[in-house]
């Protein structure tokens, strides 16, 4: 399994410099998806602007950074329950 950003398909690293709303991070790593329903989580550390402001860290939905996870094998892939249905025939 793969975290990806959304956008380019470019895989996630740690140390990756991010934007949220304004707010500056850098990636320090991430949560996997722990069951078929999760999202995971991504783990960030905030990037200030001056030295003198302190730093954080959080987690947030990899959404929040249009990141994606993909190769998951917890579930399955979106498959059309009546294929063909959208086909004339004859």
């Amino acid at each position: 399994m793969t975290l990806i950003y959304t956008a380019t398909g470019k895989p996630v690293k740690v140390g990756d410099k991010v934007v949220s709303r304004g707010e500056r991070f850098i990636v320090t790593g991430w949560q996997e998806p722990h069951k078929p329903a999760s999202t995971g989580r991504v783990n960030v550390k905030s990037n200030p602007r001056s030295r003198r402001e302190p730093s954080f860290y959080q987690q947030f939905f990899p959404s929040v950074f249009e990141m994606d996870w993909i190769g998951r094998t917890d579930r399955a892939e979106s498959v059309d329950p009546w294929p063909g249905s959208g086909t004339l025939e004859g």
